[in-house]
């Protein structure tokens, strides 16, 4: 991923990236004894959970298990974690069933998903084609807008039979990718305007934001009106490539600038850390043309192809978006935030699909933390909150 000082008088905005589920390993207890072939020996029960420590518990077996690892998701109406493993490795069972997660025997690897990834984008790279892991299906899928047709669909599906059997599928989106970008509530630099995604701090502690990436067109220098007075200057970016997101720090280091994301009708809600997503999580967006509307995560590491160029490890996601929310917060109802609208196909009436840059590598990459007052959130009602509550608007 890449990040860079945005030169005065140059129109910037942009991003970075990430791969869906991966951290440290812990050691479960006993994970390797002996004992773990017993077949005699009752299964422990998979343990209900929440999706926020489903992913967590998600990074850990993913760490542990290598090769066998094949992706997990959040079953929600059984509240517990299903893990893919490839093999019949009985040890690898007990391990995950000790962690309190259901085992799932699936054909293709997380690790041979990856690599299938990189083979379309190679062979299949085309403006209006998007893939993203899908760990219910243990494939890759691989979706299509309504521009690609004739020998470009014929090339994409040679590009998916390459793989082989049961390693990807093709669905045929309705819609068109673009970017989610045009009028809103939002901040201003000459004759764009972009959204407020998260307040931040950034590694010098100073308080700033992050917003989409593609909101090209832009100036150094950010207001709150059209043409208003500055408040705040752009110092990262990064779009296309490896992501979709900017950085734009205050102008004034004692700016009040809460944790919190603006959801309407005097309502807000408290962020109070990053998170990544994992398939399958409840998910809730936030943009000044749809306003609020809610969803779940459907793929991980997903790769888009806009006409403006490719963008990769993004999230995917069922929440519904249009023109005017680009930039909005994705974020869930007990105050994690998981990403910023990039863009996606369809809207609010007829649906489709909808793209998200990761808030952690967002973060990484600029070195910033979650919360311009420290992660500490929102005390006050909503007529007392200030002005830079996140309202998840967007650009043109």
């Amino acid at each position: 991923m890449r990040h860079k000082r945005i030169p005065k008088r140059q129109a910037v905005l942009a991003g970075a990236a990430a791969i869906g589920i991966a951290a440290a390993a812990v050691l479960l207890p006993n994970a390797n004894a002996s004992q773990s072939g017993n077949q005699s020996a009752p299964r422990p029960a998979a343990a209900k959970i929440s999706a926020a420590s489903a992913t967590r518990l998600a990074e850990r077996l993913a760490a542990q298990l290598g090769d066998a690892y094949g992706g997990a998701y959040y079953d929600k109406g059984k509240q517990q974690l299903v893990v893919n493993v490839v093999g019949n490795d009985n040890d690898v069972n007990v391990q995950v069933r000790r962690a309190g997660a259901v085992v799932r025997s699936v054909r293709n690897s997380a690790g041979e998903l990856r690599a299938a990834t990189q083979t379309l984008a190679r062979r299949g790279s085309m403006t209006g084609t998007a893939w993203a892991t899908d760990p219910r299906t243990n494939q890759v899928l691989v979706t299509a807008d309504r521009t690609v047709t004739g020998e470009r669909w014929d090339k994409l599906e040679a590009a998916v039979t390459s793989l082989g059997t049961g390693m990807a599928r093709i669905e045929k989106s309705a819609g068109e990718f673009k970017l989610f970008a045009a009028g809103g509530d939002a901040i201003f630099s000459g004759g764009a305007r972009c959204s407020l995604g998260f307040n931040v701090t950034v590694s010098d502690g100073r308080p700033g934001f992050l917003t989409a990436g593609h909101c090209g067109g832009a100036g150094q220098q950010w207001s709150e009106d059209p043409n208003g007075q500055p408040i705040g200057t752009a110092q990262a970016s990064t779009f296309p490539g490896d992501g979709d997101f900017a950085l734009v720090t205050y102008d004034d280091p004692a700016v009040a600038a809460p944790s919190a994301v603006d959801t309407g009708n005097g309502q807000a809600t408290q962020i109070v850390r990053a998170a990544d997503a994992t398939i399958g999580l409840e998910v809730s967006r936030m943009g000044s043309t749809t306003g609020l509307r809610d969803g779940v995560v459907t793929g991980l590491n997903a790769t888009v192809n806009y006409p403006e160029g490719t963008v990769t490890g993004l999230i995917q996601t069922n929440v519904c978006a249009e023109p005017g929310d680009s930039g909005g917060s994705l974020f869930t109802r007990d105050g994690s935030a998981i990403g910023l609208t990039s863009g996606g196909s369809g809207d609010c009436n007829t649906g489709g699909e909808t793209f998200f840059q990761p808030v952690t590598t967002a973060l990484a990459a600029v070195g910033a933390e979650i919360g311009a007052d420290g992660g500490q959130g929102l005390q006050q009602s909503r007529r007392e909150l200030p002005d830079r509550v996140p309202q998840g608007a967007s650009s043109r």
